[in-house]
């Protein structure tokens, strides 16, 4: 390590905050919005919407971490979460939800890239791996604790879970200001590095180029995963008939897992497979899992098969990440969001 490993704990602490905000919001969406008399198609488009913003601002974010430091660029994503949270839990109608998505996606797009440049900074080598499990790990807690509260908070209200979010978010703005260090020193920063948005050109290169296979891997990973939680909930409703407490419930046990695949594997994995037989591994394990979750056709199956999934899908995300980080050697920014921009677009799509 570079740096103290108080800095990776308070990180992940404030990111498991974050990602307990988002984490609510994934299993009462499709519930929330068919109250208000949305079909499926909206649910694609809204969520389109917040990946469409994502994908434009992720690379303006990374570049304007490399320019003024981490920490300022991570609460301005933390703010802008609660903001959007706030907003869609107070919507009437389906435009301000799409309103609300569309300000989320630009704001919070601050949040990831600026955290996995934070972990390369405070990382050497041989631990990217490990740190990158640890933004993982804090997802998959995130993804524990989320999606149960969110599910089991319907009972009161739908939109309490939105509010709680906000909350979350503004007290994880408050420990990164007082607790949480500057992991870019001012004579490491890049004054010099432009603005752009997109940077479709930089994509095009960056895929037919020497790490154009690992960016095609963050694209393709992120488009699956979309599948999985855009249409989860759905699809648990009509096949088992699962309400929102239930597949809360499914999701939490999804996060749990991988959360302890991330939080103890990964950096063990990759130190010892190195990250590309990791990423080998992992993809051929969630084709598999993927094709069994359609075999279940009682609630037990699903828990099982979902949980499979998970166990090789969980260390996809960070080994990509550490690769790239590790073959960017510098301006992490830039690198992190040029990931998260191909993530975006996968999200898009899927």
């Amino acid at each position: 390590m570079k740096q103290n490993n108080t800095q990776i704990i308070i990180l992940f602490f404030t990111m498991i905050v974050v990602l307990m905000g988002f984490g609510m919001v994934i299993p009462i969406l499709p519930f929330y919005i068919e109250a208000f008399g949305a079909t499926g198609k909206d649910l694609g488009v809204l969520l389109s919407i917040f990946s469409v913003m994502q994908f434009i601002f992720a690379p303006i974010w990374g570049s304007l971490s490399d320019r003024y430091g981490r920490k300022p660029i991570l609460m301005i994503g933390v703010v802008g979460n609660a903001f959007s949270l706030l907003l869609f839990g107070l919507s009437t109608q389906l435009w301000m939800m799409f309103v609300a998505r569309a300000l989320g996606g630009i704001l919070s797009a601050a949040t990831l890239p600026t955290a996995m440049a934070f972990i390369s900074d405070s990382t050497d080598e041989e631990h990217r791996g490990g740190g990158m499990g640890v933004i993982g790990a804090a997802m998959g807690v995130g993804m524990v604790f989320g999606p149960a509260i969110g599910g089991w908070m319907t009972d009161m209200s739908l939109s309490g879970p939105f509010f709680l979010g906000a909350g979350l978010s503004v007290f994880a703005v408050i420990l990164m200001f007082f607790l949480l260090p500057e992991s870019l020193p001012e004579s490491e920063r890049d004054m010099n590095i432009s603005l752009k948005g997109p940077q479709i050109s930089e994509m095009g290169k960056a895929i037919v180029g020497p790490m154009g296979i690992i960016f095609f891997m963050a694209f393709i990973v992120s488009f699956a995963m979309t599948n999985f939680e855009g249409v989860f909930s759905l699809f648990a409703d009509h096949r088992f008939g699962f309400d929102a407490k239930q597949v809360g419930t499914i999701m939490a046990v999804v996060g749990f897992i991988g959360a302890i695949v991330q939080g103890a594997l990964t950096g063990p994995a990759t130190r010892n497979l190195g990250e590309e037989n990791v990423i080998k591994i992992s993809l051929i394990g969630s084709v598999v899992g993927f094709l069994i979750m359609l075999i279940p056709t009682e609630g037990f199956g699903i828990y099982l098969t979902v949980g499979i999934f998970m166990i090789f899908n969980s260390m996809l995300r960070p080994a990509i990440a550490s690769l790239i980080s590790k073959k960017a050697e510098s301006n992490q920014g830039i690198a992190m969001g040029l990931n998260n921009a191909f993530m975006s677009a996968g999200r898009i799509i899927g």
